[in-house]
């Protein structure tokens, strides 16, 4: 069994273990029990540098827009004026010129739907038309895109350019007035994060993992560099309050399938802002151990050893790294053995029987020859 605190983390798992509890996870009155569960595999991602080839049914949303479903969402699709976060990747359809990837800059954008820029109304559309989770290729007229006269600066698109976008909502929320993060106050941001980590806890209990990644990463757009590097004192902890465990609830599931990677990246972001984070710690160097960098596991569970020298899952793992290097030890030497071989033994001298007799004539004759000399003597 394992711990998911209200305001903290879902149950932390190895790939090796499946009853070890989550580090520091303290008791509460709110807290969460949830069982282990197994890993889930999610199908490798294209490098992005091409459009993905997708064989679906082409759907016509407008006159000027197509969609094609590269992965089935959930829920509901947004209504007017709803805040929209994606991830996109945008191609020139004649050239294949890839103009943008959020995906790359690692921050998802918002689209207000009914509210877009001009050059994204086409976008807008297709988000527009999409369930939370759903992953779709967009063919988008330049009519609603870029227009005739193109765009020469950033992003670079020439004049009447169709595009393509592979866009993935990651999800929205609905909003009559269409508010979008700018105009909120800064608690209204910190409360809108929290619930949708509250709801990414949820999603973790029912072990939807990927639906849980999406609420944490909606979490963490309310609170992007530009807005964190704005605040100061008691409102930054407010907001690290929030957005900390959201990575790290991020890498629990990360962990969870088999992502190891960007689970590690999810752990380096939280200890970017706080090196002593136990939990940061010991999920990174989970996560590290699963990739086989031993040394770097070892370190980060040293250091999450020194801030909580009691915690029975850190000392656990240690133990765990220091049997596997016993074990490699050992298989070496088999190894080395079997390469060179044993050490050569020294071989029996060879005897000759007629040179035995021969020596043995000598002797005796020798001998015979001393008993003559003494009896003449």
């Amino acid at each position: 069994m394992a711990v998911v605190q209200e305001d903290a983390v879902p149950a932390d798992a190895s790939a090796a273990s499946t009853d070890a509890t989550d580090p520091t996870a303290g008791s509460s009155d709110n807290e969460i029990t949830v069982e282990e569960t197994s890993f889930v595999h999610t199908e490798p991602q294209q490098d992005g540098s091409a459009p993905p080839v997708v064989t679906t049914d082409m759907e016509v949303l407008h006159d000027k827009v197509k969609k094609q479903v590269i992965k089935e969402g959930h829920g509901k699709i947004p209504s007017k004026f709803s805040t929209c976060f994606v991830h996109y990747r945008a191609w020139v359809q004649s050239s294949l010129h890839k103009f943008e990837d959020t995906w790359q800059e690692q921050h998802p954008v918002e689209i207000v739907i009914g509210k877009e820029k001009k050059q994204m109304v086409g976008l807008g559309i297709g988000v527009g038309n999409m369930k939370s989770g759903e992953r779709a290729l967009l063919h988008v007229g330049w009519e609603l895109g870029y227009g005739k006269e193109g765009n020469f600066s950033f992003p670079n698109v020439p004049p009447t350019a169709d595009l393509i976008y592979e866009v993935e909502l990651i999800g929205f929320d609905d909003a009559k007035e269409g508010k979008a993060r700018s105009d909120m106050t800064v608690e209204e941001r910190i409360e809108a994060a929290d619930r949708r980590k509250l709801e990414g806890n949820d999603y973790f209990k029912e072990k939807k993992f990927e639906e849980a990644i999406q609420q944490y990463e909606m979490a963490v757009a309310y609170m992007g560099d530009d807005f964190m590097f704005q605040l100061f004192g008691k409102y930054r902890d407010m907001a690290l309050a929030v957005k900390n465990p959201c990575h790290l609830n991020t890498a629990a599931c990360l962990i969870k399938q088999k992502r190891f990677d960007e689970a590690i990246a999810q752990c380096s972001i939280v200890l970017s802002e706080d090196e002593t984070n136990v939990k940061a710690l010991f999920r990174r160097g989970k996560a590290k151990a699963e990739l086989g960098q031993t040394e770097a596991a070892r370190e980060d569970f040293l250091k999450a050893k020194k801030h909580s020298p009691e915690d029975k899952e850190i000392m656990r793992e240690l133990r765990l790294l220091a049997e596997q290097d016993k074990a490699m030890y050992q298989k070496q030497k088999e190894l080395y053995k079997g390469l060179f071989g044993p050490r050569p033994q020294p071989k029996p001298k060879t005897t000759n029987p007629l040179l035995v007799f021969w020596q043995w004539l000598v002797s005796l004759i020798s001998y015979l020859a001393k008993m003559f000399t003494r009896k003449n003597d």
